[in-house]
């Protein structure tokens, strides 16, 4: 097949990267032979132009499935002239896919793409001109650095189908003209901070050539353009399907029904963006689900849509009401409030009768191998494939009244999934109560069989996923299809894995059971939980999912990241106090001479002078607690500005230095208390630093806790070939009793937030009672 792709006048390279591709290179391959018997039929000679060879190759990578028996048309308008240019192709896909119902009238394609319109050169060179000169004044300011991309879409928007590399052409050379030949400032520009966002907040990769082509000319305009929520990102920056326009999606199966169905969903929806989150009620939710919580109802929040909350109930050995509490706790906790809570128990009845209905149509059968002998992908196919149907129908209602035991008999689907997986199990037996349903069922569907249908059952415009369940979106367009019911679109995205760490709910659960962590909402895991105990803010999260932009690949983050944009958030939010860690006494001997207050108003957020009012009230007494670490014995190097003996030190806020006079140990020798004289700061005797310190404290607990795991990876055999237990940090939590904090503090209330001054972020923990902090 190589010649046939040299034929197609692409590089060596292009040749090498598709040929990695085996079903793409065997579409050019037809593609090809199309072209040659055009040229055949023509009497013209067996060779493709340049433009023909692009054009040919986007042919093979753009045409949807749904539209592949149109390949003919298209090629033969490519290779007898009309089709000319990439806008002239892309146009005509679209009509394809807007028509790939209905049928196909020639000469309406070749009217939608354009044919018979000619831009002339002189048109092409009017309209960048007048484009040029809008953007003039911010050309002149960046020089060779403004985005040209911004003029490409000005002068696409004016003249649909002009050829892109004849305007490229002519941007060039008018910005040549303008700003003249480049300077050394212009060939080696100063590297400004990239955003952290860049790379990664362009649209969502998808395997859509057609929406990833259109994106790109969007993007071209947007790409300046940055998003502060997770809105905006999805507003901006995806390029998903409009709702009802399913058929236009890569691998969507278009049905004789389709459009009636399609129909009927957008009367449903009245148009409106409809997504789903729906988690099992299993366990705790983890910084991963964070991620799906906030694409799905960011999406829907973005466009004015409505966000389900499903619980995938079908698994009734595991679920438990405490999970499902928890989970609608922390999606509100989120800032998100659901259109509607539902679960997939709601619709135990009807996914039974769509069993049955594929039963009766020969698609599905009651199998009667064990779970090993089905597990994996070189099975052996079932005996009991072709059983006749009333077979089937007779096993499937005993199966509901409970005269197999469990593992004797289930029922499978007639498919082989993407991945290779043949006839998966669409309904098992179970004998556990349900915590929504009781004993009503003993059979119970998986959740292959049941998320596709439940989507269809809520009219989901938008099924948004990670990037593992892709293998299964065959199986989810062919239940649809067999059921003759609306069909969804599924949309992957990557899934966001944090280092140094496990979410297994297995995983958690052993750590918990060994005593390692306390519970799910230990604050060295990673659940939502446990990150709201640390102290981290809800709106923390969602910016550090938004800064990850959207990408289909897999992400894996380091946990410093999160704590970055946690600091960046609690330093406008956190209000400030001062707290210490390990009490040291001071008794200053001249206080009564120093006619100081009894007590201060400082304030709450120090570097923020539009919040100079939001002040808390300090007290101020002959004796004083400093943190043991800001005093040091004997005498100091220069580079220790702390208390020391010929060292003078500032007290934050109390405008005095003070300076050591002697002091106290105990029998072990250890200093017990300083004794201290002070004198006001004045212009002439400004100290090198400043000491936090309290006065007539409360006291309180103090837990520091610090990275559970060593490793990257700890579920990594290789790294860690003791298991993931092994691989703990027995020291991760340091408890301090008591700290000594001000009384400012006393109307907490648990998961308030504080700043201890020059120490850290700290949140009242809920162990907390009236009486402990």
């Amino acid at each position: 097949m190589v010649e046939e792709l040299k034929w197609l006048n692409l590089s060596d390279d292009k040749v090498i990267e598709t040929q990695k591709n085996g079903p793409l290179t065997e579409k050019l391959s037809k593609i090809v032979a199309l072209a040659k018997d055009e040229l055949k039929i023509a009497g013209q000679d067996d060779v493709a132009t340049k433009q023909q060879g692009t054009l040919l190759y986007h042919v093979g990578t753009r045409l949807k499935s749904q539209c592949q028996q149109h390949t003919p048309l298209v090629v033969r308008h490519v290779m007898n002239g009309n089709i000319r240019t990439e806008p002239q192709l892309v146009a005509a896909i679209e009509y394809l896919l807007s028509n790939a119902v209905k049928g196909i009238d020639e000469k309406e394609f070749l009217d939608a793409s354009g044919v018979g319109i000619v831009i002339t050169a002189d048109q092409i060179q009017n309209q960048v001109k007048e484009s040029v000169e809008k953007f003039k004044p911010e050309i002149l300011k960046q020089r060779y650095s403004f985005n040209i991309g911004k003029i490409l879409g000005d002068v696409k928007s004016k003249l649909k189908w002009a050829d892109g590399s004849a305007v490229k052409r002519e941007v060039d050379l008018c910005i040549m003209l303008l700003l003249g030949p480049k300077t050394v400032d212009d060939l080696y520009p100063k590297k400004e901070k990239a955003s952290k966002n860049k790379s990664e907040q362009n649209a969502l990769s998808v395997s859509d050539p057609i929406m990833s082509k259109n994106a790109e000319a969007n993007n071209a305009q947007k790409e300046e353009e940055t998003v502060d929520t997770i809105e905006e990102l999805m507003r901006k920056k995806t390029i998903f399907h409009k709702v009802g326009e399913n058929y236009k999606t890569g691998g969507y199966v278009i049905t004789p029904n389709t459009m009636e169905l399609l129909k009927k969903h957008i009367e449903a929806v009245k148009g409106k963006v409809v997504t789903r989150f729906p988690p099992e009620p299993n366990g705790i939710l983890h910084i991963g689900h964070a991620k799906a919580i906030n694409i799905n109802f960011g999406y829907a929040k973005a466009h004015d849509g409505i966000c389900y909350l499903r619980f995938d109930d079908t698994n009734p050995e595991k679920e438990e009401e405490k999970f499902t509490k928890s989970i609608i706790e922390m999606v509100e906790w989120l800032g998100y409030k659901p259109y509607k809570i539902t679960y997939s128990s709601d619709y135990f009845d009807q996914l039974y009768e769509w069993a049955v209905v594929l039963i009766k149509k020969g698609v599905a059968y009651v199998c009667h191998q064990a779970v090993d002998e089905m597990r994996g992908f070189e099975v052996t196919i079932s005996p009991w494939r072709n059983r006749p149907v009333e077979e089937s129908l007779q096993l499937f209602e005993d199966m509901r009244r409970g005269k197999f035991n469990e593992g004797e008999a289930t029922l499978r689907l007639k498919i082989i999934l993407e991945e290779g997986k043949v006839d998966p199990v669409a309904y098992r037996i179970k004998y556990c109560p349900h915590h929504r349903t009781g004993n009503k069922w003993c059979v119970y569907p998986t959740y292959d069989f049941t998320h596709c249908l439940c989507d269809s059952l809520e009219n989901i415009t938008h099924s948004l996923c990670t990037k593992e369940f892709q293998s299964r979106r065959s199986s989810y367009y062919w239940l649809c299809n067999n059921l003759d019911i609306y069909c969804p679109v599924q949309w992957e995205y990557g899934r966001l894995n944090m280092n140094y760490s496990v979410v297994s709910k297995r995983k958690i659960k052993a750590l918990i059971d060994n005593k390692i962590v306390s519970d799910w909402d230990d604050p060295r895991l990673f659940t939502l939980t446990a990150l709201r105990r640390r102290g981290i803010p809800p709106e923390a999260i969602n910016n550090f999912i938004m800064g990850l932009g959207l990408t289909t690949a897999q992400t894996f983050i380091d946990p410093q990241l999160l704590d970055a944009t946690a600091r960046d958030y609690l330093n406008k939010s956190a209000p400030r106090t001062m707290a210490v860690l390990d009490p040291l006494k001071v008794t200053i001997e001249n206080y009564d001479e120093l006619s100081l207050p009894c007590s201060l108003s400082v304030p709450d957020f120090p570097n923020d002078p539009d919040r100079s009012k939001q002040q808390h009230t300090i007290a101020v007494d002959r004796v004083i607690f400093i943190d043991r670490s800001d005093y040091r014995e004997g005498e100091t190097d220069k580079d220790f500005l702390r208390l020391a003996k010929n060292k003078l030190v500032g007290l934050k806020y109390l405008g005095v230095i003070i300076s050591l006079t002697s002091e106290l140990k105990n029998d072990r020798g250890e200093v017990i208390e300083l004794m201290v004289k002070a004198v006001k700061i004045t212009a002439e005797n400004r100290p090198k630093a400043y000491l936090h310190w309290v006065a007539n404290p409360t006291y309180c607990q103090v837990r520091i806790y610090e990275r559970l795991f060593r490793h990257k990876n700890p579920e990594d055999g290789n790294e860690v070939p003791g298991g993931f237990i092994s691989d703990c940090n027995e020291n991760s939590l340091q408890i301090l009793e008591p700290v000594y904090i001000d009384k400012s503090i006393s109307n907490w209330k648990v998961y308030d937030r504080y700043q201890f001054e020059r120490v850290g972020f700290f949140s009242v923990d809920p162990d907390s009672t009236p009486y402990t902090v």
